[in-house]
């Protein structure tokens, strides 16, 4: 290689190197948005190589609105993102960055947008603040009142935080910086939407998964999809149940089947839907079950289930009770069923009748027991005649 073109090549090589230092010793300044590779993540904060002589840092409340996330669900090493400058500290050599910032600057005008428009968005609940909660959308903080932050009354709106719900805004301040959404007018759209469906193919028997939303002494309500049934108490299990929350509980996922439906009509007195739900399920009857494992002769243990005055009910299978007669308890004189008998007790029984059609069987222990022995009669007192002879 010649020397003319060694010393061009070598100036090549100085022109770049010089446009790199140039580069890298650009002032930077507070307002700037710059991007940057990030290279470092700890727990409090994330490290960015922004190609200035000293590296950026993100502290880890620059990172998201959302404070409940960890650092690397937001970013990855290697990750390129744009960011805020913050600070620039030439003293210490460091300069302070917001990534939080800048999603709020561009998700700002998604928002706006979104204002306009009355588009419905989604955002993350992150938390309960006085009167309402707080909900990040596009890395922006949205305020919901709590009269509109669900389609039902919320007593304890913590229950919402950490999920995603749809809302549209309602009002923007751009000097304040402040918007409030409506969580409410969002769900009772869908709910109407569903509902309208619901009623358009709703048939007895039809069979739904829902969500169990509350349990009460007398049944368990259940959403089916933008409308709620009741499974009354009666309905839960073919065994008795005391307390529903024994079966169900709040959120539960469970399958049901319509028993009943009748949409409101306000004109013929009827001001709210009606739907009763059946959860047990017609083949686990068990009188179907007794029809082929219960026979008139048979002899059964029995579990004392309630004593009355005319006799004893007893748990004959599962779901089917029976009753012992008084007279049928001992081969003697009884006067009260709970003396002989009591409560959770298992006795030996013999079935002596079982109607299916009133769902009714009687049994006897006394068929089981010996007859009772005859006391001999008395010999009759001599006579003066019988002496006399």
């Amino acid at each position: 290689m010649e020397e003319k073109e060694i010393k061009q090549e070598m100036g090549q090589e100085e022109a770049l190197f010089a446009t790199a230092i140039d580069e890298t010793c650009k002032p930077l300044r507070t307002g700037d948005v710059v991007q940057g590779r990030v290279i470092q993540i700890t727990p409090t904060e994330v490290i960015v190589d922004i190609g200035f002589k000293a590296d950026g840092v993100i502290p880890v409340g620059e990172l998201s609105e959302d404070t409940t996330m960890n650092p690397e669900d937001i970013v990855k090493v290697d990750d390129v993102i744009d960011v805020f400058v913050v600070r620039v500290n030439d003293g210490e050599g460091t300069v302070t960055l917001s990534k939080k910032k800048m999603d709020s600057i561009r998700g700002w005008k998604i928002l706006e947008e979104a204002y306009e428009n009355k588009t419905v968005l989604h955002g993350k609940v992150t938390a309960t603040v006085n009167g309402g909660i707080i909900v990040v959308s596009e890395g922006v903080s949205v305020f919901v009142p709590a009269s509109l932050a669900n389609d039902r009354y919320l007593k304890n709106l913590d229950s919402l935080v950490g999920k995603e719900v749809p809302f549209i805004i309602i009002n923007m301040e751009q000097r304040r910086r402040k918007i409030v959404g409506n969580v409410k007018a969002v769900l009772q759209e869908e709910n109407k939407r569903r509902s309208d469906a619901f009623w358009a193919e709703v048939e007895v028997g039809k069979k739904y998964v829902g969500e169990v939303k509350s349990v009460m002494p007398f049944g368990v309500f259940v959403d089916i999809g933008g409308v709620q049934g009741l499974v009354h108490v009666s309905e839960l299990s073919w065994q008795r149940v005391k307390n529903p929350a024994d079966v169900m509980k709040e959120g539960d996922q469970v399958e049901v089947f319509v028993i009943e439906a009748k949409r409101a009509d306000p004109e013929n007195g009827q001001k709210n839907d009606r739907i009763s739900l059946g959860y047990r399920k017609p083949e686990d009857n068990p009188w179907i079950i007794a029809e082929n494992e219960l026979h008139v002769g048979d002899v059964r243990q029995v579990k004392v289930v309630k004593n009355m005055d005319f006799g004893t009910f007893v748990e004959v299978i599962p779901g089917i009770e029976g009753l012992i007669h008084i007279s049928q308890i001992a081969n003697y004189r009884v006067k009260k069923p709970s003396d002989e008998l009591t409560v959770g007790q298992v006795v030996d029984a013999q079935i002596t009748d079982i109607n299916f059609e009133t769902k009714k069987i009687s049994l006897s222990i006394r068929a089981l027991l010996p007859a009772p022995e005859v006391a001999p009669e008395a010999e009759a007192p001599a006579t003066e005649e019988t002496d006399a002879e």
